[in-house]
């Protein structure tokens, strides 16, 4: 089945049955994991960075559920590198305030050596945005923001950007990590580039480090720059990780819609708990953040108080996960002091709650 096959399937379904074999008898419904290094000569794939069947599979699946060309990445991180590889040596990336803390590093340590000079803008200000975009290179968009959970209007700002700038506008990057596929299609929208750490929901087991890029099939420039860069800096991921992901992003619907129905009854709670000063949800998906009263060592208090949120730096994954993000050096320092960002899993919603309320009440006023 290839992507234009499932173009009318909801994307639930398309999750499941995109980048399968062929149906013959006796055939296996999922793709073999290829383990090679090294290919006959004279075929579609020279040497292992160039290609990987089961990459071929997670590909087909994740181009069509944003609507693009998929690469697939060793890392999120990975994936990210990639795109900065757009920006030409001494250009300018126009950035939000708040972003992935990973991201905020790789853009300070790329202006450091002088390869980039970055502008950081308010994700919500759509003018301010299209304003801070004069003579970039790329425009690195993330909706809703890690962790602060503010979600920018991408068609305004693109819309905005073609208006004022025309052919010379940017090249547009939106991480859609948070939201996933099923959620929001940055692309739909204008954007070039899909950013995805696929560590995190699309794998949603907490067993794979792995990243994604999908392009704009308009862009096929960007498509065959960003594939060179994999090969040349040899950013692939290995096979096993490929098919661990993809055996996750079947369930991804499933996941999604357990862990958002979960955040939106604990966020209706969070916002009724008297230690807890504000709640931050974007309305969808099950990232929350919420800002507690009592200072830092409350914060880490209740982090450390919880016994079925595990208390650890990821997200996504199908177990509930608590972390105060100032503890990081790289997060900015707008981020409040007292924030604790929750993903959201699919655990019964009653038994999340009574570790969460408990750690709260217990916390050290």
């Amino acid at each position: 089945m290839t992507p234009h096959d499932g173009e009318a399937l909801a994307p639930g379904t398309r999750a499941v049955s995109l980048g399968r074999p062929a149906r013959e008898p006796g055939a296996p419904v999922n793709v073999p994991v290829t383990f090679t290094s090294t290919y006959a000569a004279d075929g579609a794939v020279d040497y292992a960075r160039d290609g990987n069947p089961t990459w071929d599979a997670l590909e087909e699946v994740l181009g069509s559920l944003e609507g693009g060309d998929a690469l697939v990445f060793a890392s999120g991180m990975g994936a990210i590198a990639a795109t900065m590889s757009l920006v030409p040596v001494g250009g300018v990336v126009v950035a939000p305030t708040h972003v992935y803390n990973g991201t905020t590093g790789q853009l300070a340590d790329r202006e450091a050596v002088g390869a980039l000079t970055q502008r950081r803008v308010d994700p919500e200000g759509v003018a301010a945005i299209v304003d801070a975009c004069e003579g970039a290179d790329v425009l690195h968009l993330e909706s809703p923001s890690n962790p602060m959970m503010e979600v920018t209007d991408v068609a305004a700002v693109v819309r905005g950007l073609v208006e004022r700038y025309g052919e010379d506008r940017p090249v547009v990057v939106c991480d859609n990590t948070f939201a996933t596929p099923l959620a929001q299609q940055p692309l739909t929208w204008g954007a070039d580039v899909v950013v995805h750490s696929a560590t995190k929901y699309l794998a949603g087991h907490s067993d794979a480090l792995f990243g994604a890029l999908v392009v704009s099939g308009e862009r096929p420039d960007l498509l065959q720059r960003l594939h060179t860069h994999r090969t040349l800096y040899g950013a692939i991921p290995g096979p096993m990780e490929t098919f661990l992901v993809l055996r996750g992003v079947r369930t991804l619907h499933l996941r999604l819609e357990r862990a958002e129905a979960n955040a939106r009854e604990l966020v209706a709670r969070l916002e009724e708990h008297p230690v807890v000063q504000r709640v931050r949800y974007p309305g969808f998906g099950g990232m929350v953040s919420v800002e507690v009263a009592g200072g830092v060592e409350r914060a880490e208090a209740i982090c450390a108080a919880t016994r079925l949120w595990v208390h650890s730096t990821s997200l996504g994954g199908v177990e509930s996960q608590i972390e105060r993000r100032r503890r990081h050096a790289l997060e900015v320092e707008t981020v409040p002091e007292t924030l604790l960002r929750l993903s959201v899993g699919v655990e019964d919603v009653e038994d999340l709650w009574a570790d969460l309320a408990r750690a709260l009440d217990a916390a050290p006023r």
